[in-house]
């Protein structure tokens, strides 16, 4: 009796049950003609549609791209290189680009800047930054990960890193000449220009007085004023919680990207959007990209239930659909000339064949 119960005890043998015995009830699927043919053309006639819908919203998507990389001043020189010889310094290049709207831009209207060449994906670059400082928590240390833009003689840089170090700056004034003798100011604002989880959540600053707060820190090497005088027209627009600041910190995907600037404040003249005719933008040139051969340009645009202008989502549904419609017919024209074979003619064949040998 010992020995049996020592022999159950050692036994690995899964207990008698039907998960463990693999004996539950099983489906598999089995592809013919029949059950795959219809899942092509179904997606084909589903995805043609909607491409076609989120294309055509795509396509009602107004927008106007303002190139200004070689925007000149009054006296001929372009501002690109005025700025080559002149850093840190506070001085700013001033620059005019007129242009047109054929039509009218109707309801919300958004302003970009756009860059092309700049990349802001690079590896390093992405991680050049201090999540704990950006949060507010100023200890007088700052991230390893901020180097080379750490300190600078000892003392500590805020904000740190490549991308803060890196910050667009320059501003814009719209204008919509009504007439040959009138002068209309477009009203821009700054409000939610950023993501609501990245000014509530991710971006604070230090409790008090930030210019207290701040003392022993000093602003990046590339920047013409410190952190609590990014904006000197709005007091509740500096510090950590500057709104453009914000919107730079959140890197972009590919090098030819734009970045959310302004909205168009509806009020007045501009209750409706942007009347069609000739504008005029004011630039105050402070951010130079000859040096890596880059590209500037204004965007605005207007939005649909989709967002702003992307074809691609509507072009990759039409095209997987006409990609399926195609591998459907083509399926089925093979099923339809070789899927009815005469197997007992062939059967018959091979059996002589056998007796032959």
């Amino acid at each position: 009796m010992a020995d049996s119960t020592r022999e159950r005890k050692k036994s690995k043998k899964p207990s008698n049950t039907n998960f463990k015995q693999q004996r539950l009830k099983a489906w598999q699927p089995i592809l013919t003609a029949k059950t795959a043919l219809p899942l092509f053309f179904i997606i084909g006639v589903v995805f043609i549609p909607i491409g076609s819908v989120l294309l055509a919203a795509s396509d009602n998507v107004q927008e106007k791209y303002v190139e200004y990389t070689n925007c000149e001043t009054s006296n001929g020189g372009r501002c690109d290189k005025f700025l080559e010889n002149v850093t840190n310094t506070g001085k700013t290049c001033v620059c005019t680009v007129k242009f047109s709207l054929s039509k009218a831009f109707k309801g919300d209207v958004f302003m970009y800047y756009g860059l092309s060449n700049f990349y802001q994906n690079h590896r390093r670059y992405v991680r050049s930054r201090d999540d704990l400082q950006l949060h507010g928590e100023l200890n007088g240390k700052v991230s390893s990960d901020c180097d080379p833009f750490a300190k600078v003689n000892d003392t500590p840089i805020a904000p740190c890193g490549a991308i803060a170090n890196s910050l667009f700056n320059d501003t814009f004034k719209l204008t919509w000449l009504k007439s040959s003798t009138e002068k209309v100011n477009v009203n821009l604002t700054f409000k939610d220009i950023a993501w609501k989880s990245d000014r509530e959540v991710k971006f604070k600053n230090p409790s008090g007085n930030l210019k207290d707060a701040f003392k022993d820190y000093t602003k990046p090497p590339n920047w013409p004023r410190p952190v609590y005088e990014l904006d000197t027209e709005n007091a509740d627009n500096n510090g950590f919680q500057n709104q453009d600041f914000i919107v730079w910190m959140r890197t972009a995907a590919f090098s030819t990207f734009r970045k959310l600037y302004r909205k168009i404040v509806h009020t007045g003249e501009f209750e409706s959007g942007l009347p069609e005719g000739d504008y005029q933008l004011d630039i105050n040139y402070n951010f130079p990209v000859t040096s890596f051969d880059g590209e500037k340009r204004v965007i605005l645009s207007t939005t649909s239930w989709i967002g702003g202008k992307n074809p691609f989502l509507g072009i990759a549904y039409i095209t997987v659909g006409v990609l399926c419609l195609v591998l459907g017919l083509s399926f089925l024209i093979i099923h339809l000339k070789f899927g009815k074979r005469d197997y007992t003619n062939s059967d018959r064949g091979m059996q002589l064949q056998e007796m032959r040998n």
